[in-house]
């Protein structure tokens, strides 16, 4: 492994919807946290699933060594001087294991139930962007006076200040190049996602791992010499000792209209094979192509849904530290 290549870092997330109820949650979490992963991981909606910062705050005194992270937090849902106070909060109660996760808000639906507007890519990234600003300068605990387009802060103590210093580790997510040109300049973590529709429906060109090294060189591009620590969502993790047979599988699902892919390139079974996002084979498999994916891109901190944590646990267990 070469000095600029990270050693691998796993995350695994929960939403607080479990069909025990959302007290099964701290019980998941100590699971993941002995099935050797680094991060427990909280989506943000406004569906069926806990809060993700009470949340968090929940299962800091539930677990012992494993971060904690939103993966990723709408950032429209939140005033950044209240964000920055509760993330704080989280990250105190945690013993700074804080990875906060916060992006532009992407799911239509979700902003039109609510009442929220949701304006162009533009004007949110713009918001984030300032989010991120103030964040920072809360968690300083200086007096902080900013007066941006879309938020107004005046004399304000951000306190407490976290533990973590200057600030927890910052994670933004995102497909489109302007979060992503907005991620390279300020996070600590980028995670690399696949762009999605405004339904919410993932782009299928996106999957590649050509498409994906095209992502993160954009990143590399406006990070202007930062060392960023990369991060990708694994969606699909399928055990199996024929990954071609269920490869093909995958390819007919999205044929017939997979209902969260968008088929907007003709994909083929080696495409859905080297994608950093499908996870299909043995686990020795699954570990010799998460190689070929950090060799190739950089990124060695892939995330996976709680339904697949267990499966996907010995390919952890074959990657941890290296």
């Amino acid at each position: 492994m070469t000095p600029d290549v990270r050693p691998f870092r796993f995350g695994a997330s929960g939403q607080g919807n479990e069909p025990a109820g959302p007290a099964a949650l701290p019980q998941l979490a100590r699971r993941i946290e002995a099935l050797g992963y680094d991060v427990f991981l909280v989506p943000d909606h406004l569906g069926d699933q806990l809060a993700p910062l009470p949340a968090l705050a929940t299962l800091a005194g539930a677990t012992e060594r494993i971060r904690l992270g939103t993966m990723v937090l709408a950032n429209d849902f939140r005033h950044p001087a209240l964000l920055a106070k509760e993330a704080a909060t989280v990250d105190i109660v945690s013993g700074g294991r804080l990875e906060l996760g916060i992006g532009a808000g992407w799911l239509r639906d979700e902003y039109d139930a609510a009442g929220i507007p949701f304006d162009s890519p533009r004007l949110r990234i713009e918001r984030l962007g300032e989010t991120v600003v103030l964040l920072t300068a809360l968690w300083s605990g200086q007096p902080v006076t900013f007066a941006g387009e879309h938020y107004r802060v005046d004399g304000l103590v951000g306190s407490p200040r976290p533990v973590q210093r200057p600030r927890p580790p910052l994670v933004i997510g995102g497909g489109g190049p302007r979060v992503l040109e907005l991620a390279a300049q300020h996070a600590d973590i980028v995670s690399v996602a696949v762009r999605s529709t405004p339904k919410g429906r993932m782009r299928a060109g996106d999957l590649t791992l050509a498409a994906t090294a095209a992502r993160v060189a954009h990143v590399r591009r406006h990070a202007d010499g930062r060392d960023v620590e990369l991060s990708w969502p694994v969606t699909s993790v399928v055990l199996t000792e024929d990954r071609r047979a269920v490869a093909q599988a995958h390819l007919d699902a999205f044929a017939a209209g997979h209902p969260d892919i968008e088929l907007d390139v003709a994909l083929t079974v080696d495409d859905v094979l080297d994608s950093p996002y499908l996870a299909l084979g043995t686990p020795a498999q699954i570990a010799e192509q998460l190689r070929h994916v950090r060799d190739v891109t950089g990124m060695s901190y892939p995330a996976v849904f709680p339904t697949h944590a267990e499966a996907f646990a010995p390919v952890v267990e074959l990657l941890a530290g290296t």
